[in-house]
């Protein structure tokens, strides 16, 4: 179950996000609604139309159960289906 203290582990397409931080200055400030995601992007629908956010490089803040959480790109930046067994596997490295 996607919650608060694992959501970088699960689905993130639904959740809402707001980018905190970008390489591209005029992404930061942009939200919207995870719509799609491929391994090095995020595609967030925005007043403006779907647009396309590189995951490297980028901080977003995504709300979940009422609160925000910060997650930098880079711990994000994999196939979606492939990211649990990485973050999980890093996580028994530390």
């Amino acid at each position: 179950m996607r919650n608060y203290g694992n959501m970088e582990l699960h689905e993130l397409i639904g959740l809402d996000v707001c980018v905190v931080k970008s390489t591209n200055p005029l992404q930061v400030g942009m939200c919207g609604k995870v719509i799609d995601e491929s391994k090095n992007m995020l595609i967030i629908m925005s007043s403006m139309g779907p647009k396309k956010i590189q995951k490297k490089g980028a901080k977003f803040e995504f709300e979940i159960e009422g609160k925000t959480k910060l997650v930098d790109g880079g711990m994000i930046n994999y196939r979606p289906h492939e990211r649990t067994k990485k973050l999980i596997w890093r996580r028994r490295k530390w």
